[in-house]
């Protein structure tokens, strides 16, 4: 069990309804913890009858029920509503393409769920999620899950020292199918159940018909980097950089056939831009500009310095050397060419399993789709 050593306390646990939650609940009960579960509703169905918010609040009583724990519940879906949709709306307006889970977690459950803890009199919260917590020289560090494929420290980059000597992460040195084979030996409902994907207010419906309840669709061009006009789009909002599907590009004259990418947004004149090829050259860029840091230490290094990166979730460690500049946000270079860098999406920083934290991405050098010359853009 990972974080730091742990005394007999009062822990509130994040139970959602998964198998993860699940289980991080029973090792906190069996290691003699005062466990009580919370349920939190983060999102109020819209009507669109997809919500399975129900589903889950069942299987989380289920789940207590069977390890004889209490269960609280509790609304946090204006909070959500507040510090996380409308950003989430407000940056696919103007272009980008936001990452909720990553404010989720520090928005309501390592800030209004850690507060309702503290409410009930626990000295400490614990969630499902894959990653560890340790201690050095008086300073927590977050470190990355013993099953790298499920580790979730990219989603925990903007925890800090106060949140992170409040919370335990009972997962951090399991792997996934251990989980499951726990969950199972104790006959927990959640032990075959399938892991949520995607954003959660989402669910399994259709984003771009989700996005059009809340911005307006507004079909226009898609063009090619040379302003060839190949296409329509339902509305620029809808795509981000690198994406294939939904496109709907048939047979162009004089291309050939081969798969379309998007590799540029010009919301003002509501242009897609896309091009030919999955590595596409507008599509790649080696340098980064980001929106002031946040640092889980609470600084960085130093004001220059080298590590490792990721720009989205799942992506291969990839070297950088980053510049903290005078306003706190960052100039990284990456040692080889990166893939769809998308404006919105989360830059993470590495030294080997210890994350640093990370930023949001403002922009890149990759070519702006449009231009004449492909590489006359700077980050």
């Amino acid at each position: 069990m990972s974080g730091a050593a742990f005394v007999k306390q009062g822990i509130v646990v994040g139970v959602s309804g998964g198998v993860d939650s699940s289980v991080a609940a029973l090792l906190l009960r069996d290691a003699g913890f005062d466990v009580t579960g919370v349920f939190m509703q983060n999102w109020t169905d819209d009507g669109s009858g997809d919500c399975r918010a129900e589903d889950d609040r069942r299987d989380a009583v289920a789940v207590c029920g069977r390890l004889g724990l209490p269960i609280r519940f509790r609304d946090f879906s204006s909070e959500y509503w507040d510090g996380v949709f409308r950003h989430f709306l407000s940056e696919y307006a103007a272009g980008r393409t936001p990452n909720p889970d990553v404010l989720c977690n520090r928005e309501i459950k390592f800030k209004h769920f850690l507060d309702a803890a503290r409410a009930l009199g626990a000295e400490a919260i614990a969630t499902g999620h894959y990653a560890r917590v340790d201690r050095v020289d008086g300073r927590y560090r977050l470190l990355r899950a013993k099953d790298r494929g499920k580790d979730q420290s990219y989603f925990l980059h903007q925890l800090g020292q106060a949140q992170l000597a409040a919370t335990r992460f009972p997962l951090g040195e399991l792997h996934k199918d251990e989980v499951r084979r726990i969950a199972a030996e104790h006959g927990l409902a959640t032990a075959e159940k399938k892991d949520s994907t995607g954003i959660c207010f989402i669910g399994e419906r259709d984003f771009r018909e989700f996005l059009a309840r809340y911005l307006p669709a507004k079909t226009g061009e898609i063009r090619t980097p040379d302003g060839e006009r190949i296409g329509e789009h339902p509305g620029v909002f809808y795509f981000t950089l690198g994406q294939r599907e939904g496109l709907n590009i048939g047979g162009v004259r004089g291309r050939p056939q081969a798969p379309w990418f998007v590799v540029g947004k010009d919301i003002e004149r509501n242009v897609l831009y896309v091009d030919q090829g999955h590595d596409s050259p507008w599509l790649q860029s080696t340098r980064l500009r980001s929106e002031p840091a946040h640092w889980i230490a609470g600084q960085p290094p130093s004001a220059r310095f080298e590590c490792t990166a990721q720009t989205r979730y799942r992506q291969p460690d990839e070297a950088c050397e980053v510049e903290v500049l005078d306003d706190g946000s960052l100039q990284v270079a990456f040692a080889r060419p990166q893939r769809a860098v998308t404006p919105g999406q989360s830059l993470v920083l590495y030294d080997g399993d210890v994350c640093l934290g990370g930023a949001i991405i403002l922009s890149t050098d990759a070519p702006a789709a449009g231009q004449a010359n492909p590489r006359n853009n700077a980050a």
